[in-house]
């Protein structure tokens, strides 16, 4: 099989790192893979230093789109893309997650009648007006391997009259196959905590980010967040910030006071130690909630919903919107839960998506 591979966000490179890996390491699995970077995420934190730091070999092909308005830049990328796969001539395209990248991929193959196979299908926040939700559910409709990280992904796609046709000698986007293979970021923890070491000598602080446009974009969402923060003196914060939510901040002319320590946005492998010494997650990412759940960390996330519901369900994580209340509640609550469920696989995704293709 040759199989066109569509990255071009941060949390794409760590997932593509662990499949990427996967297959030029298992010569006879019989996939042969040529990577593709649209340039969603184009600067050194946010690029660069990730196949540097996890030894995944540079992209063949850098397509430089950057960033910009969510129809533009999926346009550009939808024509670049379709570019490539006719000349590539693929046996399927691969898609990560609920990017403009993904989208952009599954909507150019699907329309070359090209297979389209989407690692983590199956999430849903219930909220359509979030560009990650519109996306998501856009490519599992176009897709013909669902790879689901949880029971929860495969129940969603169930209700939406996507189902599993075990028995299709040659799966199609109309007679698709939904399976089960656990997280592949939970494979990239269990692999790249070794690696990374713990650096961070700060000890007894919560872990900060915060970046989605839903809270980013609203000027009351995010001053709501500001309070909130500088109204828990009593803890220290570290805020590895992008320079997009440092950017809004200072338009708005909000401020964190001094108990909240801004750096530069860190790659991977000190984000691992980050999470790894913290007492506890404040965030608005998907990928972090889940990081957080891997080091056994509390997690309090500043989102309306969740597609990793599975954590809310268990009590490791605790959705406060942009509530100022509520976040100063959950801080000041928060605890660990006395068990610690087995959620998301066994840490073999990457082999069962290879076999399922296959």
């Amino acid at each position: 099989m040759k199989l066109l591979t569509i990255i071009g966000a941060r949390p794409q490179f760590i997932k593509a790192a662990v499949l990427s890996w996967y297959i030029r390491n298992n010569p006879s699995c019989g996939i042969s893979e040529t990577l593709i970077h649209t340039g969603q995420h184009y600067d050194q934190n946010m690029s660069e230093v990730f196949f540097e730091e996890m030894e995944i070999h540079q992209p063949d092909i850098n397509l430089h789109i950057g960033s910009g308005n969510h129809g533009k830049m999926t346009g550009l990328m939808l024509g670049r893309i379709e570019e490539e796969i006719i000349e590539q001539k693929p046996d399927a395209i691969l898609v990560y997650g609920d990017t403009n990248s993904t989208i952009a991929g599954a909507l150019a193959a699907s329309k070359l009648n090209v297979p389209v196979a989407h690692v983590e299908a199956g999430l849903r926040s219930f909220m359509m007006a979030m560009p990650e939700e519109q996306n998501r559910r856009l490519t599992d409709h176009l897709s013909t391997w669902l790879f689901c990280p949880t029971r929860t992904a495969v129940d969603n796609l169930q209700r939406e009259g996507i189902t599993d046709n075990a028995y299709t000698i040659k799966p199609n986007a109309d007679k698709k196959r939904v399976i089960i293979t656990g997280d592949i970021m939970y494979e990239a923890s269990l692999y790249y905590r070794e690696k990374s070491g713990n650096h961070i000598i700060e000890r007894d602080f919560i872990l900060m980010t915060l970046h989605r446009a839903e809270n980013t974009d609203d000027p009351a969402r995010l001053e709501c967040i500001v309070k909130a923060v500088n109204n828990l003196a009593d803890y220290r914060f570290i805020f590895p910030i992008h320079s997009r939510t440092r950017k809004l901040l200072e338009q708005q002319k909000l401020q964190f006071v001094s108990h909240v320590k801004m750096v530069e946005l860190v790659g991977y492998f000190e984000m691992l130690s980050y999470e790894s010494a913290c007492s506890a997650v404040l965030t608005d990412s998907g990928g972090v909630q889940k990081e957080a759940f891997f080091f056994r960390k509390p997690c309090i996330t500043m989102r309306d919903s969740t597609e990793w519901v599975e954590l809310v369900n268990s009590g490791w994580n605790v959705l406060t919107g942009a509530d100022t209340d509520k976040i100063i509640t959950a801080i000041k609550n928060r605890n660990i839960p006395e068990t610690y469920p087995s959620l998301y696989g066994d840490g073999r995704c990457a082999e069962k998506i290879v076999f399922s293709l296959n």
